[in-house]
């Protein structure tokens, strides 16, 4: 615990795990920028990180990236932040930012905030999803889910449904591969749009194919 904690006590470090927990690969440039470092402080720091396990490095053509190891990682550091969320807005900008959070954010690779609650709420309530022997998605919700585009990879390990408690609505929403996939459609269909502060701001045209799944994008977009 002392040495995972001597990670992330480390502010640059700790800025750098939080931008990389909205479950995109950063290279270390712009995580550096994040962080408020000089590149060359911020590969150190991504040295370190890798050494504790907490990121992976990949090459892609002349530039590096790094991303969150698994899930379980980008759970970790999900709850050290909201431990620290608990603690009052100081700052106009602090208050707005915490407000887009609760409304819709990212959760390492799915939705969460009031906007991913409601996906839970709504699924269930349409059938899509049951609940009453762990959860699992249902015929019904195959269907709706293949009409959306939604298809989540196969075999790689991961539970296809997981509740994850939601530390702005103290309650759960819905983690997974098939909740990864519709975050991922959903982005690249134009539904919603991703901040680099985590937050998701909810378009017109998600309308319709969020119906489907049981949700009003009333409820949410009219606090963006």
């Amino acid at each position: 615990m002392a040495e995972v904690a001597a990670v992330l006590a480390e502010p640059a470090r700790a800025a750098m795990c939080l931008a990389l927990i909205d479950g995109r690969a950063w290279t270390v440039g712009e995580l550096a920028r994040v962080a408020g470092v000089a590149p060359s402080t911020g590969s150190e720091h991504v040295g370190r990180l890798v050494a504790a396990g907490f990121v992976e490095s990949l090459r892609q053509g002349r530039h590096r990236y790094v991303r969150i190891t698994d899930p379980r990682v980008a759970e970790l550091i999900e709850r050290l932040s909201e431990h620290a969320g608990q603690r009052p807005a100081t700052t106009l900008r602090a208050s707005l930012r915490a407000r887009r959070l609760a409304v819709a954010r990212t959760c390492y690779d799915h939705l969460a905030g009031r906007l991913g609650v409601l996906l839970r709420d709504g699924m269930v309530r349409l059938g899509l999803v049951d609940t009453s022997s762990g959860l699992v998605v249902t015929a019904t919700g195959r269907r709706a889910l293949d009409s959306l585009g939604v298809v989540a990879p196969a075999g790689n390990g991961r539970p296809v449904l997981r509740d994850c408690l939601d530390w702005t609505e103290r309650r759960e929403h819905l983690a997974g591969t098939v909740p990864a996939a519709l975050l991922a459609r959903a982005v690249d269909a134009g539904w919603l749009e991703r901040a680099d502060d985590r937050s998701v701001r909810v378009r017109q045209t998600a309308a319709d194919p969020f119906a489907t799944l049981g949700v009003d994008i009333s409820e949410v977009s009219a606090d963006r």
